[in-house]
């Protein structure tokens, strides 16, 4: 293997490598192999019909190649969760050879991280899973990923309903700009980010327009009924539209004076409403009005998109949410029991 290096007038260096071989006349020609030593040593390898060296198939470089390749091309929120699961990850395969790692290995490491950590476990083993495929699409492995077949912590889905009682009152005590996020995350069943991305120019022939973060999925949600009449959504909307402001916002969900919410300042907000809605119920000492407090105080944002899918039929909510299939809908985001009739 050929090392070549270049000094550029801007004091930049670059530094990049070359098989020494033959082509079919049997003249000498020079290979490209890249500027990433690692990953330059394995095509050398592959050239040259040798096994790889061991070094260039440490997880260190695989984790790192990930890092480098992957995450960057996934959402903001995502890009943060994988940059913690690969800080625990590294603490433990860093210094692994990818051949080596069995499926009794992961099952140890999740037993050993299920001690503080159960959900936490599940997750970093999806991405190492993750990691472990593009290693195989890179060439680093044709070994089957160690982490099939390996038993999952068992999670409960959070089953909290927030009841029309407890949407009333916080949303009473929530400013203008939490009940217009309230009512269209209500009323569309998106996740909290796609609510507060949504922009006047997202309405469009008559639809609010949705491109879902987490899934890329589309949707078009009426403003209108087939009959012709304003849907709830529709009327939210045009209050929002006719509410005068200092300054006009393009997002649907702004404050007063025109400026849009990120995830901090609507939870914030949301944060303080239901307080104040839970000190109102413990003022009076009832024990229903106690329960009700209670109930306020575990009432998060992200549970008014279940509230959404329990409220229709599993179909619509499927189709709301943007789910492909109707297991997640019902397991996940459905919580409340279906209504039957009794026996007589």
């Amino acid at each position: 293997m050929l090392r070549r290096k270049k000094t550029f007038a801007s004091g930049k260096v670059w530094i990049g490598y070359y098989y020494n071989g033959r082509d079919e006349s049997g003249r000498r020609v020079e290979i490209p192999l890249g500027t990433d030593l690692n990953e330059a040593k394995r095509r050398w390898a592959e050239l040259d019909c040798k096994p790889a060296p061991v070094e260039t198939g440490l997880m260190s470089l695989i984790f790192s190649r990930y890092e480098r390749d992957v995450i960057p091309t996934k959402s903001i929120r995502t890009q943060k969760d994988n940059d913690y699961s690969l800080k625990n990850l590294r603490k433990v395969f860093d210094t692994a050879p990818i051949d080596v790692i069995t499926p009794q290995h992961i099952a140890q490491y999740r037993d050993a991280r299920s001690v503080k950590a159960k959900v936490r476990a599940n997750r970093e083993i999806a991405l190492f899973s993750h990691v472990w495929n593009m290693a195989r699409e890179w060439g680093y492995t044709a070994k089957e990923n160690p982490c099939r077949g390996v038993r999952k912590n068992r999670e409960t889905p959070r089953d909290y309903y927030a009841d029309d009682t407890v949407w009333a009152a916080v949303y009473v005590k929530a400013p203008e700009e939490v009940k217009d996020a309230m009512d269209i995350s209500y009323l569309t069943g998106q996740r909290p980010a796609d609510v507060l991305k949504m922009m006047a120019t997202d309405i469009r022939d008559g639809a609010l327009e949705v491109r879902q973060n987490k899934t890329k999925k589309r949707l078009r949600i009426l403003l209108d009924y087939a009959n012709g009449t304003r849907s709830e959504l529709g009327k939210v909307i045009d209050r929002i539209s006719a509410r005068p402001r200092k300054v006009r916002s393009l997002f649907l969900v702004a404050t007063p004076a025109g400026s849009s919410l990120n995830r901090w300042t609507l939870r914030i907000r949301f944060d303080a409403a239901r307080a104040a809605a839970a000190k109102e119920a413990d003022e009076n000492e009832t024990p229903e009005m106690k329960a009700l407090a209670a109930r306020i105080r575990a009432f998060q944002f992200r549970d008014i998109r279940p509230k959404a899918a329990s409220e229709t039929t599993l179909e619509h909510a499927r189709k709301l949410l943007g789910h492909t299939e109707g297991q997640i809908t019902e397991t996940v985001y459905r919580r409340v029991g279906e209504v039957v009739n009794p026996t007589k």
